[in-house]
């Protein structure tokens, strides 16, 4: 429970700072162009919070619901304007004006992703160095030559830091066509060579899932005992009798080696009885364990609170840190929000022309959950979720939807093109096909957030 108040804290306070960021370009621009602004709202319905201040008496509302915002202008479309306020209403604007009033909201949000990317490099990022755990000789990456604790350095040129930075370059490479990759790795050896990865003909979207996995990829990790180094109180391990010390030796008869193999097993039981055989000393001991279930968001897995600490001097070897000086984080942050917006361009892509699953859409759901977990490991890892959300909510409002920026700007166009503005009578029906678009959209974002849920 308290994971899910976390979880769902993160994500408000996630939102509603990308929400206000997007809204304060509207009125930020319209302020400097003396346009008036009536109402600066945060969220939709019933206000929480209101304040008029300013020579212009704007409103300033916090209101119930959070998914959302808007910047109301004076605007002679919707209600009556005095003559001498006529100069200053949004409609009465030229053609670049109200274009720039409109752009300015996802401009902010791009901009904010810069920021929190520059905050990232410079304070630094914890990341997982990409080292190769045993590979499967039948997949991709073991027809290719790849091998145990090999270690990515870069794929097609692009230098790939931790395994964030791998699964992302490869994703973005394998978008724009099935060439193989040409990926450099220091093996085991010493030795630094590359290797040509072979890509599935498939779009590698076409399905949910572990892309890099699916490659024959997968993320080396120590192999110790399965001995208990620690537990947690109140959780099942405890509840079993099990001792800090007990070495695992069976489960429901089947022998386990080390502690990996220990904790796949677990994971896969969530609420299942588990007969356990540990060792205690120079006795072996039997014992009943239920692991209870643990929801992490993509999937719901069995947790007993028990951790071993034999690999802690190993772990080292997992973990590394990008950092960059206040200078170069400028240049790191302006590619990656390109790279970001470039890869969500090219993403969205892939879903209208069927080449990716729809499958892949996330909902607010979801997202709540990644917020949660960014924010437990660090502010590092929540203001790098804040960027990529940002960069995602900039992308979304461009697109040609009307009731969304970008279906303003569509209009926009078409009056550049016609000299004359779109008829309200047009607006309106546009309006009425936008909101059913972005409700259908909604709609299929929830229920692959609930078709998660249920495994």
């Amino acid at each position: 429970m308290s994971e899910i108040i976390f979880s769902a804290a993160a994500f408000i306070v996630a939102l509603g700072a990308l929400v206000t960021f997007h809204e304060y370009g509207h009125y930020w621009v319209a302020r400097r162009l003396n346009v008036k602004v009536l109402r600066f709202s945060i969220g939709f319905g019933r206000p929480l919070w209101q304040r008029t201040a300013g020579a212009d008496n704007t409103e300033y509302v916090i209101a119930a619901i959070p998914l959302g915002g808007y910047v109301k202008m004076l605007d002679e479309r919707e209600g009556p304007v005095a003559p001498e306020e006529r100069a200053r209403a949004f409609n009465t604007q030229s053609l670049s004006r109200r274009t720039a009033i409109v752009v300015a909201g996802p401009l902010f949000n791009f901009i904010l992703a810069i920021v929190a990317y520059w905050f990232t490099f410079v304070i630094g990022i914890n990341g997982i160095t990409p080292l190769l755990g045993e590979v499967d000789p039948e997949s991709a990456a073991g027809r290719a030559g790849f091998q145990l604790e090999d270690r990515v350095l870069s794929v097609n040129g692009e230098a790939t830091p931790t395994w964030s930075r791998v699964r992302i370059v490869i994703l973005e490479q394998a978008l724009d066509s099935n060439d193989p990759l040409l990926i450099q790795v220091h093996d085991a050896q010493g030795n630094t060579v590359s290797r040509s990865l072979a890509l599935p003909q498939r779009s590698l979207l076409q399905d949910e899932g572990d892309f890099v996995a699916e490659l024959g990829f997968v993320q080396w990790f120590p192999d110790v005992a399965p001995r208990i180094g620690g537990l947690l109180d109140e959780h099942a391990a405890e509840r079993a009798g099990i001792l800090v010390g007990d070495l695992v030796l069976r489960a429901d008869g089947v022998s386990i080696d080390t502690w990996r193999e220990w904790v796949t097993f677990v994971r896969a039981r969530p609420l299942q009885d588990i007969d356990l055989v540990v060792q205690r000393g120079d006795s072996e001991v039997q014992l009943l364990l239920r692991p209870d279930l643990k929801d992490t968001g993509p999937e719901q897995i069995g947790y007993i609170g028990a951790y071993e600490v034999e690999s802690r001097a190993l772990l080292a070897r997992m973990r590394t840190t990008v950092r960059y000086s206040p200078l170069q984080a400028v240049g790191e942050a302006l590619g990656r929000t390109w790279g970001m917006t470039s890869l969500t361009l090219r993403v969205l892509g892939k879903l209208i022309t069927g080449e990716a699953a729809l499958r892949n859409i996330s909902g607010p759901i979801t997202i709540a959950q990644y917020a949660g977990q960014s924010a437990s490991i660090g502010i590092d890892h929540y203001l790098n979720f804040l960027a990529l959300i940002s960069i995602s909510l900039g992308v979304l409002n461009l697109l040609p939807i009307p009731v969304l920026d970008g279906g303003h700007l569509l209009y926009f166009l078409m009056e550049a093109v016609t000299r004359r503005p779109i008829s309200e009578r047009v607006q309106m029906y546009g309006q009425q096909i936008g909101l059913v678009i972005l409700f259908g959209l909604m709609g299929l974002a929830f229920y692959n957030d609930i078709a998660r849920l249920m495994g």
